[in-house]
């Protein structure tokens, strides 16, 4: 069976490349690691040609590690709301101390949505949230201290690398199906969780309780399935374009899977960009519409 993770990749759409690096750079200290151009060979394995010749960039927190952020030029959809839509919602950094982090981004390009707060499911936990120059969701999450239900990787920079994307999807329960059937993902038990921000993108009261489950993956790193509310939009793309804010997410796996139930974009192929580095890889389509890039492990 397939193991998932760790985290390799999370793909983000920007309308404006430059911008978006600066952002980063400048208010998380994520540092440019690669930029060039979408090969034939990469769009056609996203199954959008018309994006080859689009530039892109790779970053790391501090220019160090194996969890990149990818953007990719890309026009937006007029239409896409964070937290409105189903696929993936955001991606959780780890940092170092999330008030500070707070005050880091303040009259940033990155819009606060969620001050810093303790989670309702732990008080060891606090984050907020922000939606980032691309319109994507950002969580920083700290640790106040060791939590035994997680185990998370300690944050070496002040504002570290993805440690949880966060997946929004018709059920949680149907969620963590899919990935323990396809991918060997431990099944994991919904739990009532407050999710402002997922509240306030649909009209709910804040203490509203949302089904939540924490898949964990190999590597230190975590899919959070969050069951969304009736009236949540499917996510769409105009041809030759990727889905607004977070497109897609790349997982490392022992191999890719022969499961004719995936539904894939395209045939594997092997790429020598990162994160690929000359290894086997392809696109499936998930339970809520999601991309998810896979990475073979040798």
């Amino acid at each position: 069976m397939t193991q998932l993770g760790p985290i390799a990749a999370v793909t983000i759409a920007t309308p404006e490349l430059q911008s978006t690096i600066d952002a980063w750079r400048l208010y998380l200290g994520y540092e440019l690691t690669d930029h060039d151009r979408v090969t034939p060979a990469m769009a056609a394995q996203f199954g959008r040609p018309g994006l080859a010749g689009q530039r892109y960039a790779l970053m790391l927190p501090g220019g160090e590690g194996q969890t990149w952020v990818r953007f990719v030029e890309s026009r937006a959809d007029p239409d896409y709301r964070p937290f409105r839509h189903m696929g993936w919602n955001a991606a959780e950094l780890m940092v170092q101390d999330t008030d500070q982090a707070a005050a880091r981004v303040a009259d940033s390009p990155f819009r606060v949505i969620g001050a810093p707060a303790d989670l309702s499911i732990s008080d060891k936990i606090r984050a907020m949230q922000a939606i980032g120059p691309a319109n994507e969701g950002v969580y920083l999450t700290s640790f106040k201290e060791k939590v035994a239900a997680f185990d998370v990787p300690e944050a070496k920079h002040f504002i570290d690398r993805v440690f949880i994307v966060v997946l929004g999807g018709p059920s949680c329960e149907a969620i963590s199906t899919f990935y323990s059937r396809h991918f060997g993902v431990p099944p994991a038990a919904a739990v009532p969780s407050v999710i402002t921000v997922l509240s306030a993108a649909h009209g709910l009261p804040p203490d509203t309780r949302h089904p939540l489950a924490a898949l964990a993956l190999k590597g230190q790193c975590y899919i959070e399935a969050d069951t969304m509310p009736p009236g949540t939009l499917e996510r769409t793309a105009a041809p030759d374009e990727l889905p607004s804010g977070i497109a897609m997410v790349t997982f490392i796996v022992d191999r890719l899977p022969d499961d004719p139930a995936l539904s894939w974009i395209a045939a594997p192929r092997t790429l020598p960009q990162a994160p690929y580095h000359g290894r086997r890889t392809a696109v499936c389509i998930g339970p809520a519409g999601e991309w998810i890039e896979l990475v073979e492990r040798e």
